[in-house]
């Protein structure tokens, strides 16, 4: 047998889905197999590869083992003369195989070869090509050197920025998203280090093939794209930790003493630098609106407060007592922002009327407690008002600045989608888009032929996409890709990428649309399911319910402790819903297939437990979920929760 492909998959379903497509049909003519190994997924991986793909040799791991060790599973049983590492991440060009296996056959002294890849916007990804991470390349990169001198032949020594991407070199680090390895020299330098869980092994094994006297090759004659989002992953605290550990392994393990603790010291000051760098960056990018908006409120209402005391309230010498500015402006502000906040005006794209709904709303809070009050702690309903409509301009003009200013393009606002194939699969493709919650505001066909066409369906063809795009101001194109290769899809992809569109592939026979430059670009992955429940302002007043009920539960437990029919769960579910591990509405999910519902958090109730013979077959109960979550509103939790409240200790 001459290839081996071992996939390694954890929780991406979909883009397993469409990494499996490709890669049997880069397998025609050569003999092969293909290995996953799967890593105790929950997203119902498994089930698929089983389902669709017979001829694919699955592993399913009953615990997460880590990347190497996974691999590893599958390299000790593959027959293959070569061991492709591939990650589920990816797609092949239909000829990949051929290429790479025809040029390892030519080049003996080879023990792994890298190809060229692009991110799902066509954009060539650096890490297709890399040096070894020496103490003095790892400086570079972590001080942002390399990011300076992109092109310099010192500076640039961690992704070789030097060297031209479109042409074979030998390198030293091959990519774990595309490593082709000998299987002879394998069986001499050894599998994968399993002391690295992921991230390193790449590094390890490429130094240990160099290390025993082969060669490893940067190929750009065959292409994949992968779905890598970099600054995704680095703005997660659990990969710098990750990645930069491995580095201090490889360090210990294959360099000298002196040289080991130089590279651990700059390791562990890069850990806790970018640590701390993505936390703020997380919560600054989160928060910078809430931040800004508290502050101008404050600042806003302070001199409102000065103005009225002196021209207004006490002309002739006085002021409002500290408690005003420091208890009550304080209380004020937190009600009007979390009224903004439940009305959505923290989402996006932004709508004014939902800014003046959650200020109005606020207000009217603000006014009936204040009635309330004894007259000694009534102190201004002008301030009041005068500060809602400071609040009202101040958020209005702030985000109108900020989207000006910072704002891109925002193509959520305005979908507008080429497909392109021939007219049966682009009208499944349509058909697709169109049962999703995007509702596109344009949906124009292009023809794989480029000949002149003989159907008002299609307004172009391949050759005229580039004007098209411009013309009907497109954002999204979607590749059929039972009609075009592979091949022509990267090589659209990488034609185009300055075009600021979003590339999106649809599998033939399949269910999803899948694009993005990243795997953690949820919102870019389109299911046919209509996932109402998990529109934003949906989820944050499930989320607000709960915690809504919870505290109700809690004030109320001496009397409903009676009727609940296991009162040992009423706590110890009150706390789960609480700290977010549970909602108190969810699926039914006990022997029912869910992986193609949205994800929620698992519930202590059920649609059907509103019902007093709750024996109903399957089929009704799969349409229960999906009527469930297709037309989710908080009413409909309510009502379950007052009609199935006995069963809330489950």
């Amino acid at each position: 047998m001459k290839l081996s492909i071992i996939i390694v998959n954890y929780n991406v379903k979909y883009f397993l889905e469409q990494c499996l497509i490709s890669t049997q049909k880069a397998c025609k003519g050569i003999s092969s197999e293909i290995f996953v190994v799967d890593n105790n997924s929950v997203d119902g991986s498994v089930k698929m590869v089983k389902d669709k793909f017979k001829d694919i040799k699955v592993i399913a791991n009953t615990d997460n083992k880590g990347f190497s060790k996974a691999n590893n599973q599958a390299i000790k049983v593959s027959k293959g003369e070569y061991i492709l590492l591939l990650n589920p991440d990816t797609i092949v060009e239909d000829n990949t195989f051929n290429k790479v296996v025809s040029f390892m056959d030519e080049h003996p002294d080879g023990g792994g070869l890298g190809v060229k890849m692009i991110d799902g916007n066509g954009k060539f990804l650096p890490e297709s090509k890399r040096g070894f991470p020496s103490p003095i390349a790892s400086f570079y990169k972590m001080s942002g050197l390399s990011s300076l001198f992109p092109k310099s032949k010192i500076f640039s020594k961690y992704h070789l920025g030097y060297l031209d991407k479109d042409k074979t070199y030998e390198v030293d680090v091959l990519a774990g998203a595309f490593m082709l390895l000998r299987k002879s020299v394998l069986d001499k330098v050894g599998l994968l280090d399993e002391s690295f869980f992921m991230y390193g092994e790449d590094i390890d094994l490429s130094y240990r093939i160099v290390k025993a006297g082969y060669k490893n090759y940067y190929y750009p004659e065959a292409r994949i794209i992968h779905y890598k989002g970099e600054s995704t992953k680095k703005s997660s605290v659990n990969y710098v930790v990750i990645f930069y550990k491995a580095m201090v392994i490889f360090a210990k393990k294959h360099l000298s003493k002196k040289n080991a603790k130089l590279f651990s010291f700059l390791i562990n000051i890069a850990i806790y630098f970018r640590a701390f760098l993505a936390i703020f960056t997380r919560y600054f990018k989160k928060g910078f609106k809430l931040f800004l908006d508290i502050a101008l409120l404050y600042i806003g209402i302070y001199f409102i407060k000065v103005y009225w005391e002196k021209s207004v309230i006490f002309p002739g010498g006085g002021q409002y007592p500290d408690i005003f500015i420091y208890l009550v402006v304080p209380l004020y502000i937190l009600i009007w922002l979390v009224s903004v906040f439940l009305s959505g005006g923290y989402d996006r794209p932004l709508k004014p009327f939902k800014i003046f709904t959650g200020i109005s709303v606020g207000t009217i809070i603000i006014l009936v407690a204040y009635a309330l009050l004894p007259e000694s702690y009534r102190f201004s309903r002008a301030i009041i008002l005068l500060g809602a409509l400071w609040g009202l301009i101040s958020m209005l003009a702030t985000r109108s600045i900020l989207q000006i200013f910072f704002g891109k393009n925002n193509k959520t606002n305005s979908k507008r989608f080429l497909i392109i194939g021939k007219e049966e699969e682009v009208k499944r493709v349509s058909d697709l888009l169109n049962k999703t919650i995007l509702k596109p505001d344009f949906i124009g066909f292009i023809s794989t032929a480029n000949n002149n066409l003989k159907t008002s369906n299609f307004i172009g063809n391949l050759n005229q996409i580039k004007d098209i795009i411009a013309i009907y101001k497109i954002s999204d194109v979607v590749f059929c890709s039972k009609d075009i290769s592979h091949q022509e899809i990267i090589d659209k992809m990488s034609e185009l990428h300055n075009s600021q569109v979003n590339y999106k592939i649809a599998p033939e026979d399949s269910l999803s649309i899948i694009g993005s430059k990243s795997i953690n670009t949820s919102e870019d992955l389109y299911i046919i399911n209509i996932n109402s429940i998990n529109k934003t302002n949906n989820k944050r007043s499930k989320r607000f319910l709960d915690i809504i009920t919870s505290l109700i539960l809690f004030l109320i437990f001496p009397v409903s402790i009676w009727f609940v029919k296991n009162p040992g769960g009423y706590f110890k579910n009150i706390f789960l819903v609480l700290s977010g591990k549970r909602s108190w509405v969810g699926y039914l999910t006990k022997n029912i297939e869910i992986d193609k519902l949205p994800e929620i958090k698992n519930g202590i109730l059920n649609p059907v437990d509103v019902f007093k013979n709750n024996t109903i077959n399957t089929e009704s109960i799969e349409k229960l979920n999906l009527f469930y979550a297709r037309d989710y509103k908080v009413i409909n939790d309510i009502n379950i929760i007052f009609k199935s409240f006995r069963f809330i200790g489950r």
